[in-house]
């Protein structure tokens, strides 16, 4: 596996290395077809590095938390618009996610919303992206165009029930603000369904709560 992720590391450099060797190998009398094998492993490095990229590399860094390692990984894909539809979506993914990491939410939302344009590779991953979007609509009051993602959220599946109790709080608040209580308290049921755990969601279902038993509906 390390062997795999140094080759493809070093894949571009690599290709190269070998498409000048076939070409010296080529001109000094070897010949075409001998050095046919340097040529086509050297296009498929390339081919690869261009329409692939280097995201395989990113899982241990992530997991790491060594988002320096996974920022510098993300700057050798030099044309992103050549990766593969689900390669091109995964990244721009990631780059939303470290943007909103740094706080910097117009590029994190430009980066989700192109992700999810081009389709998120798995449903969940899809149903993620649409609720930060809609968290991010939230953040700037705009509680219609939350509602709309927040709600694809749900319907393509999210990934985890810390985050799906955050949608539907997210959307009980907007039910709540729209005064219509009896959806409200419906997402509410949902979101404390979904038993979670985290102090943050806890500490929201405890602050909702104290007012919405008072509520009609």
């Amino acid at each position: 596996m390390k062997f795999y992720n140094i080759i493809i590391k070093y894949r571009f450099w690599l290709s190269l290395l070998l498409l000048v060797v076939a070409v010296v190998l080529n001109v000094t009398g070897t010949g075409f077809w001998p050095t046919f094998p340097l040529y086509f492993v050297a296009v498929i490095g390339l081919f690869s590095h261009f329409f692939i990229g280097p995201l395989r590399l990113i899982q241990e860094p992530m997991e790491q938390g060594n988002i320096e390692e996974v920022e510098r990984i993300l700057n050798t894909i030099w044309f992103p618009g050549l990766l593969f539809k689900p390669v091109r979506s995964t990244y721009y993914t990631i780059k939303g996610n470290l943007a909103m990491m740094k706080q910097d939410f117009d590029t994190a939302e430009k980066h989700l919303k192109k992700s999810t344009e081009l389709g998120a590779p798995m449903p969940e991953a899809e149903g993620a992206n649409k609720l930060q979007l809609g968290m991010m609509a939230m953040q700037r009051g705009d509680l219609k165009q939350g509602e709309s993602y927040i709600r694809a959220a749900i319907r393509a599946g999210i990934p985890d029930k810390e985050s799906e109790a955050v949608a539907y709080l997210s959307m009980c608040q907007i039910f709540m603000n729209k005064r219509e209580f009896r959806a409200a308290k419906d997402f509410f049921r949902k979101a404390k369904a979904c038993k979670p755990t985290t102090k943050q969601v806890l500490d929201q279902i405890k602050e909702i709560e104290k007012y919405i038993s008072r509520m009609p509906g």
